[in-house]
């Protein structure tokens, strides 16, 4: 028996330091969630949402806090049909333009592409503002709904 016999939604929260080294701590949580998920997700699916939940870390920490102090929210929803993943800090806001910048014709500057990394393996994305300051990415991901 799996955990959806229903239509309820599983929801996990977890904040972590802005530290490169708790970025994996988000990425466990997702992958004992993702297990909840009335039938098996194929492994390329779970390696996808790891990535994307990797890239939106990485942004929060790189650029909240410019390599101080603070912390990064992830809040998991599973529901029987798409999981949501919503990755929020207080720090000092994401720059929405979602343009890279490039060095030169060919040579991209390094970093950039953690957004449109997200955008390709979402089904979903979203980037906004908080009104407490911060940013909050959200992306959601469509899984298949397993037959009863």
């Amino acid at each position: 028996m799996r955990a959806f016999d229903d239509d309820r939604v599983q929801t996990v929260r977890l904040t972590i330091p802005a530290k490169p080294e708790f970025i994996g701590l988000g990425r466990l949580a997702l992958s004992g969630l993702v297990r909840l998920h009335a039938g098996p997700l194929p492994d390329e699916v779970v390696a996808d949402l790891k990535l994307a939940l990797t890239e939106a870390c990485t942004n929060a920490v790189r650029h909240a806090y410019d390599g101080g102090e603070g912390l990064v929210d992830i809040t998991y929803e599973l529901h029987p049909d798409r999981l949501v993943v919503e990755v929020a800090d207080d720090g000092e806001g994401f720059d929405l333009d979602p343009t890279p910048s490039t060095a030169g014709d060919d040579e991209l500057v390094e970093g950039g592409l953690g957004i449109a990394i997200i955008r390709a393996l979402a089904d979903e994305l979203q980037i906004s503002g908080r009104e407490q300051g911060g940013s909050t990415l959200r992306f959601v991901k469509n899984l298949p709904v397993a037959a009863h």
